[in-house]
């Protein structure tokens, strides 16, 4: 998944690859990684977008496509709920502040860029909607 984030990964792919039952491997992978696949999967793909979107001239469309995305407002909107911002305004901020990244070991700067997807984005947004509304929510356990 790491190398090619960009394809499709559904549990029963991973499964079949892993030689075990889809249920298995789901349980197992979350056990390991402490998030589903398909969130894993997400938190690579924005990881790689906001790397193009810094260091590249590439165009937004282009971006999302070639880091596995089929439509460019599913995209925009993932991205925005994940990291805060549009993909734009991520570019605009990375390229207005000054870096020394050259001497950051390359690993370092993805595990700190890393998105947080601890929570499904859906439920994410249930909870923003929530509290826009002024509806007092807990967190599910």
């Amino acid at each position: 998944m790491d190398a090619a984030s960009h394809e499709e990964w559904p549990v029963r792919r991973l499964a079949q690859v892993s030689g075990v039952s889809e249920a298995h491997f789901a349980r197992s992978f979350k056990e390991a990684f402490g998030l589903p696949p398909h969130r894993y999967l997400l938190t690579r793909r924005i990881e790689r977008a906001k790397t193009l979107l810094r260091d590249t001239d590439l165009p937004i469309t282009e971006i999302a496509f070639d880091t596995g995305w089929n439509s460019l407002g599913t995209f925009g909107r993932v991205f925005r709920d994940i990291t805060g911002e549009s993909p734009g305004e991520l570019r605009a901020r990375e390229r207005a502040a000054p870096h020394a990244r050259d001497r950051v070991p390359a690993c370092y700067l993805s595990a700190a860029h890393r998105p947080d997807l601890t929570i499904a984005v859906s439920e994410k947004r249930r909870q923003e909607a929530a509290a826009n509304n002024g509806d007092e929510e807990t967190e599910a356990p």
